[in-house]
C-alpha cells in the first residue's frame, strides 16, 4: 500500500499541476473513429485510409475508418459536430466543407464554429481536359473556341457546387465565356461522360481523371494550380494563359470544437510525421495528391481565406441547394 501511494500521489499531483501535459501523454488510450464524409473510393477515402493506417502504427491505437457519405459531406460533418470533443472522433473532409456553407440554405452545424482544423493532409489539383473531338490543344485555343461558339460547348461536373463545377465557373467568369453546364451525380459519371463525348470539357481533380488520361480517351489542356505539377510537368498551368487563375482544394482532418488543445497538438504532430513518411508521401503522390501539412494556426487562417474565396466563386456559379 505504501508503495502504491509513493507512485500514485506524485502522478496525481503532476496531473493536477500540469493537466495539459497529462492529457497529451494519455492520448489516445482507446481506438479513434475517423469519419470520412464521402463514400469509399474517392480522394477523401484514399487519403484517409493511407494516412490513418500509418497513424495507427505511430500512435499505438487503431484509427478506425467510418465512411458516412451523403449530401456533399454534410451528413458526416453533422455527426462529428455533435460528437464529444475528446479527440476520439475525427473528420476527414475536403474544401467542399467550405463550399457547403454557401451552397446550402441551412446547415445543422456552424461550418467554422463547430470544428477545429487539425491540419490539411493533401492538396488537390484540377486538370482541364477535353474530348479529342474538340479541336483545341491549349487554354488559349479552348477559350477562343468558347468565345466563338457561345452556349455550344458543354462541360460536365460532379454536381452543382462541386469542385468540378466551381473551377469551370471561375474560368468562365475570368474569361467572359459562356458554356453549358451539365451536372452529374458524382465524379464517376462525369468521367464516363467526358470519355464518351457526352460532354466536351471537364475540370476535375487529376487523380479522378488518370484512367482516362492513361487510356488517351481525353486530351489534357492545363492544370488549375498556379504552377505546373511534378506529376505532369509538360501540362501548363491555366494561369500561364489566364493570369491570376488558381483553384486548388485540400483534404484535411478536423475535430469537434472544444477538443483540448493538447490533443489537437498531439494529432497535428503525429500527422506531420506521417505525411513526411516516404512511403505515405509516395502513395499520395502516385494518386497526384501532394502531401500538405500545416499548424493549426496556419490552417485556421487558410480556412478563413478559403471561406471567403468559396463565397465569391459559389456566387459566380449561381449554384444553390435548398
Amino acid at each position: 500500500m505504501k508503495l502504491f501511494y509513493r507512485i500514485a500521489v506524485p502522478i496525481l499531483a503532476f496531473a493536477i499541476l500540469f493537466p495539459s501535459t497529462a492529457v497529451a501523454q494519455a492520448y489516445p488510450s482507446k481506438p479513434v473513429r475517423v469519419i470520412i464524409v464521402f463514400p469509399p473510393g474517392g480522394s477523401n477515402d484514399v487519403v484517409g485510409r493511407i494516412v490513418f493506417q500509418k497513424m495507427s502504427d505511430l500512435m499505438g491505437q487503431q484509427f478506425v475508418i467510418d465512411n458516412r457519405g451523403g449530401a456533399a459531406g454534410t451528413i458526416g460533418a453533422d455527426i462529428v459536430a455533435k460528437s464529444p470533443p475528446d479527440g476520439y472522433t475525427l473528420m476527414v473532409q475536403s474544401a467542399t466543407h467550405l463550399a457547403n456553407a454557401h451552397l446550402y440554405k441551412k446547415l445543422p452545424y456552424d461550418t467554422l464554429g463547430d470544428f477545429i482544423g487539425v491540419t490539411t493532409m493533401a492538396r488537390q489539383v484540377g486538370m482541364l481536359i477535353v474530348h479529342p473531338s474538340l479541336p483545341v490543344k491549349t487554354t488559349k485555343e479552348f477559350i477562343a473556341l468558347a468565345k466563338k461558339r457561345p452556349g455550344e460547348i458543354v462541360y460536365g461536373s460532379a454536381g452543382n457546387g462541386s469542385f468540378v463545377h466551381l473551377t469551370m465557373a471561375l474560368l468562365n467568369s475570368m474569361t467572359g465565356t459562356k458554356m453549358v453546364h451539365v451536372p452529374f451525380r458524382g465524379g464517376g459519371p462525369v468521367n464516363i461522360a467526358i470519355a464518351s463525348g457526352e460532354v466536351q470539357a471537364v475540370i476535375a481533380t487529376i487523380g479522378s481523371v488518370l484512367p482516362n488520361l492513361q487510356a488517351k480517351r481525353v486530351r489534357p489542356i492545363a492544370v488549375t494550380s498556379d504552377k505546373r505539377t511534378v506529376q505532369f510537368p509538360d501540362v501548363p498551368a491555366i494561369a500561364e494563359a489566364i493570369p491570376g487563375y488558381e483553384f486548388t482544394a485540400w483534404i484535411a482532418t478536423f475535430v469537434p470544437a472544444g477538443t483540448p488543445r493538447p490533443i489537437v497538438d498531439a494529432l497535428n504532430a503525429a500527422l506531420g510525421k506521417v505525411l513526411a513518411d516516404r512511403d505515405v508521401a509516395s502513395k499520395l503522390s502516385a494518386q497526384t495528391l501532394d502531401p500538405m501539412h500545416m499548424t493549426p494556426e496556419q490552417f485556421a487562417q487558410r480556412l478563413k481565406s478559403d471561406y471567403d474565396k468559396y463565397a465569391k466563386v459559389v456566387k459566380i456559379s449561381g449554384a444553390r441547394i435548398d
